[in-house]
C-alpha cells in the first residue's frame, strides 16, 4: 500500500521527494533556488492539468494598518503586469477553453488556473506573472474597491453568508480567525493602495511561494518552467533560502464562546438559524471521527438532522451539519432555514440532535456514514483541480500527504465508541445561537 509522503520545510534547495500514490499516479516535491516549492502529482491517462500558485497569507495575517490587504490583492493580480493587461490575462485562458481564478481565505491565497495538458506553459507563464510582477496601479486599485465593495454587498444580501460571519466572530471573538474574509465596507474604503503594496511586497516572496500542478504534467518540465517564470518576473532565486514555514498548530487561541444568542435582522421570507461551538483543528487526530459524526448528523439525506427535522416534521428545506477547520482550532455547528414563527422550535430541535448524537450511535449508522465518505473521498478527487487543492494544502497546513487507500483506511477504522465520545465532547461545549431573518 503507497504510504504518507511526509512534508518538510528544512530540505536543501533541490532536494527532491517521490513516492508512488494510488493507479500509478506520482506525487513529487522539489524545493527550488530560493525556497520556491513545487508540488505536482502526475496522473497517466489524465488530459487536464491544473496549476495552483499558493501564498500561505490569508485575512488572519493583516496587521491594522493592512487590513483588507489580502483580498483586495486577490483581485488586482489579475489587473495586469508589466507584459500583460487584464484583458490579455482573460484572452489567454478563453482562447484554450481553459479556465482561471483565485480564492481568499482566512490562512492562504491562490491563484489558480484549469487548462489542456499542452496548455499549462501558457498558464504557468501567466499565472506566475501575475504572482511576481503585479502592477498594481492607483487608478486600477481605484476601481477595484468599488467592485469590492460591491462584492460585499452581495455577501450582505446573502443570509447563508450573513450567519456563518457571524457565527465565526461570535464564537472566536477578537481573534483573527474571527474576521471576515473578505473586509468590511468600513476597511476597503480606508485600506491604501501603498498599505496594500506593502503586504504584497512582505508575503509574495520565493519562500513563501508554493507552486501545484496535478493532472497530465511532468514534475522536472514544471520546475524547469516555474524556475524561469520566477525569474523572469524578477525575483530574486540567488540567494539561499529555506521555505517559510508552516503556522504553529498549537498556538493558543483565547476566545472562547459564551452561550448567546446573536439576531441580525433582514427582511426576509425565512428564519435562518445557526447553533455551535468551537470544533478542531485540521491537523487533529480525530478528523477522521469528525467526519463520520458530521456525516451521521447533517451529512446527508439520511442523516439525523434531515431525517428528523425535514422528513418527520417538515419544517425546514435546507438542514445540515458542518465542520471549519484552522490550524489551532476550528468551528463546527449545525445550520437550518425555516419559517420565522418555527425558529425557536428549530433552534430546540438543533440542540437536540447534538445532545442525542452523544447517547450513542448504531453500527448501521456507523457503516452508512463510511460508506459515505468513502465514495465522496473517491469522486472527489477524479479531477485535476481537486488533485492540485490538495498538494496545497498538504504543503501549507498538514504536513503530509495521505494516499486515497489510507484515507479510506482512517475512515473504515473509525468506531461506534470514538462517534460518541467526540459527540459527548461536542455536546458539552459552550454553544453560540445566530439568527438571521426577520424581527
Amino acid at each position: 500500500m503507497p504510504h504518507m509522503l511526509p512534508l518538510v520545510h528544512s530540505g536543501a534547495i533541490g532536494s527532491d521527494l517521490a513516492i508512488e500514490q494510488d493507479h500509478g499516479a506520482m506525487v513529487r516535491r522539489t524545493v527550488l533556488p530560493g525556497g520556491v516549492r513545487v508540488f505536482t502529482e502526475t496522473i497517466p491517462g489524465m488530459r487536464s492539468a491544473t496549476l495552483g500558485a499558493w501564498v500561505g497569507v490569508g485575512s488572519r495575517d493583516e496587521n491594522p494598518e493592512h487590513a483588507g490587504s489580502t483580498h483586495f490583492l486577490e483581485h488586482l493580480l489579475f489587473k495586469g503586469t508589466a507584459r500583460r493587461s487584464a484583458l490579455d490575462i482573460a484572452e489567454a485562458f478563453d482562447r484554450v477553453g481553459g479556465e482561471s481564478n483565485a480564492l481568499t481565505g482566512k490562512e492562504f491565497t491562490c491563484y489558480y488556473a484549469r487548462v489542456i495538458d499542452r496548455d499549462l506553459p501558457m498558464a504557468i507563464d501567466v499565472v506566475l506573472d501575475m504572482v511576481t510582477s503585479a502592477r498594481l496601479d492607483q487608478a486600477d486599485f481605484d476601481m477595484e474597491r468599488g467592485v469590492i465593495l460591491e462584492e460585499l454587498a452581495m455577501a450582505e444580501d446573502d443570509p447563508g453568508d450573513v450567519i456563518h460571519e457571524r457565527f465565526a466572530q461570535a464564537v472566536l471573538g477578537g481573534h483573527a480567525l474571527g474576521r471576515p474574509i473578505g473586509g468590511t465596507p468600513e476597511i476597503i474604503e480606508a485600506v491604501s493602495r501603498d498599505a496594500v503594496e506593502a503586504h504584497y511586497r512582505e508575503h509574495y516572496t520565493p519562500a513563501g511561494l508554493i507552486v501545484t500542478a496535478a493532472g497530465g504534467v511532468d514534475h522536472d518540465a514544471v520546475c524547469a518552467m516555474v524556475t524561469d517564470a520566477v525569474a523572469r518576473g524578477g525575483w530574486d532565486l540567488a540567494a539561499a533560502s529555506s521555505p517559510v514555514g508552516r503556522r504553529d498548530r498549537f498556538a493558543p487561541v483565547e476566545a472562547t464562546a459564551t452561550p448567546e444568542t446573536r439576531i441580525v435582522k433582514h427582511e426576509l421570507e425565512q428564519a435562518h438559524v445557526l447553533l455551535g461551538t468551537r470544533g478542531f483543528s485540521a491537523t487533529d487526530d480525530r478528523r477522521a471521527v469528525l467526519s463520520v459524526y458530521n456525516a451521521i448528523l447533517g451529512g446527508g439525506m439520511s442523516s439525523r438532522l434531515f431525517q428528523e427535522i425535514r422528513e418527520k416534521r417538515g419544517l425546514t428545506y435546507s438542514v445540515y451539519s458542518f465542520g471549519s477547520p484552522s490550524t489551532e482550532t476550528g468551528l463546527f455547528g449545525v445550520y437550518a432555514a425555516c419559517a420565522p414563527g418555527k425558529a425557536d422550535e428549530v433552534t430546540r430541535l438543533l440542540g437536540h440532535e447534538l445532545e442525542r448524537m452523544a447517547e450513542g450511535v448504531t453500527p448501521g449508522e456507523l457503516e452508512r456514514a463510511q460508506g459515505q465518505i468513502a465514495g465522496s473521498i473517491v469522486l472527489r478527487l477524479e479531477d485535476s483541480y481537486s488533485r492540485m487543492s490538495r498538494l496545497g494544502k498538504a504543503e501549507l497546513v498538514y504536513g503530509d500527504l495521505w494516499s486515497i487507500a489510507e484515507m479510506l483506511d482512517e475512515v473504515k477504522a473509525v468506531t461506534v465508541d470514538q462517534v460518541q465520545a467526540l459527540a459527548a465532547d461536542i455536546a458539552a461545549r459552550e454553544r453560540v445561537s445566530v439568527r438571521v431573518g426577520p424581527a
